[in-house]
């Protein structure tokens, strides 16, 4: 049984493990003629890649991708595109004092429970190296969706790091990319960095983060009831990265908190169509995508490698202390980020190619 795969019509299988000689996706169902080479989908890994500041873990990895199959002449040939990413800075030795025993917080106990086996080094194929194979999946996506929807836009960002918060009055679009934390305001930066630095050097420990996906200018009409809604599988792709805890759409569990009166998004018609005067929806009703932009957020648990011991037990059962040693992400949420895109493109690509099949070009309810 194979879970290893995910989307409808554009389909993307990874495979590998953290320390093996390589890792890498199979993606099938990509349109054909989408101009590909291998550096635009480089120019995303080069986002999620690790060891670039000393607020991530310090494997050096290139994260150089190969396309092995699926383009010919700089453009999809609409077959399955190979893609190939080699390991070339593992320390498995690291690993040599865990092989026996489970750490706290990781997934090595519940794959040894399901499997009776499990590969320790770097937490094998549960290690979030595994998302280098989704973000070059997602370069392919968003290539494709330049052809299909090109005012498309996918943007994500952290908005709580721990006990810090975005000032949303402070939100500045263009400071994105010009901080190690995909803040949306430069004036936090520091504290950001005080504060990181204290739990990683100080009291040797990590701490959780949140992150935030905005896709602009979809169209309206993504997403299909019951079982195909547009916000299932944006929480789907969601949940299925490493460490994510949670996953919100919109208002999310806010919305409990909320009167109708507050909650539902009022529509008036505009000289180009509906206008929405809030977005509580996060951009979908009904698992439908309403042409507002699409809101999803999600939660990433602190990072479980730490040098603070704690309590576990061996295979044997017997209880040990743990330290965890190695290279780690003291806020896994960092290179979260680049993920959470990937995840949102591969998505949104899947939902216009799904739409188009049972749709066709013109099919759409009009207002006015």
């Amino acid at each position: 049984m194979s879970m290893n795969s995910f989307g409808h019509i554009f389909r993307v299988t990874t495979w590998g493990e953290s320390h093996g000689p390589a890792l890498g996706a199979t993606v099938d169902g990509c349109p054909p003629n989408i101009p590909l080479e291998a550096g635009m989908i480089q120019v995303w890994l080069d986002k999620r890649r690790p060891g670039q500041n000393k607020h991530t873990t310090q494997r050096n990895e290139p994260d150089q991708v190969r396309i092995l199959s699926g383009v010919y002449e700089g453009k999809t040939t609409g077959t399955p595109i190979q893609l190939m990413i080699e390991n070339t800075d593992q320390r498995s030795k690291d690993y040599g004092d865990i092989e026996k025993t489970f750490r706290p917080g990781h997934a090595d106990i519940t794959y040894w429970q399901k499997y009776g086996i499990r590969d320790p080094r770097g937490g094998g194929r549960s290690s979030a190296r595994e998302t280098a194979a989704r973000v070059a999946a997602g370069g392919i996506a968003r290539e494709a969706l330049k052809a299909l929807v090109p005012r498309l836009e996918i943007k994500g960002y952290m908005t709580q790091m721990g006990a810090l918060h975005l000032d949303r009055d402070r939100f500045d679009w263009d400071a994105i990319d010009q901080n190690p934390f995909w803040l949306p305001d430069n004036t936090a930066v520091k504290d950001w960095e005080d504060y990181l630095h204290q739990l990683r050097t100080k009291e040797h420990d990590s701490v959780g983060a949140a992150v935030e996906v905005v896709v602009r200018g979809a169209p309206a009409g993504l997403g299909a009831p019951i079982y195909a809604k547009l916000d299932t599988d944006l929480a789907a792709a969601m949940m299925s990265i490493n460490a994510v805890k949670g996953v919100e759409i919109g208002e999310g569990m806010a919305a409990a908190g909320l009167k109708g009166t507050e909650n539902a998004d009022e529509i008036s018609m505009g000289p180009d169509g509906p206008v929405f005067t809030s977005n509580h929806a996060g951009g979908i009703l009904g698992g439908i995508s309403s042409g507002q932009d699409i809101v999803v957020r999600f939660a990433v648990k602190p990072t479980s490698s730490i040098l603070t011991p704690r309590q576990s037990i061996t295979k044997s059962g017997e209880p040990i202390e743990v330290v965890t040693k190695g290279r780690h992400d003291p806020c896994v949420g960092i290179r979260a980020v680049p993920v959470g895109e990937a995840m949102a493109a591969c998505v949104i690509l899947d939902h216009v190619m799904l739409h188009r099949a049972q749709m066709g070009e013109g099919a759409r309810g009009k207002i006015g």
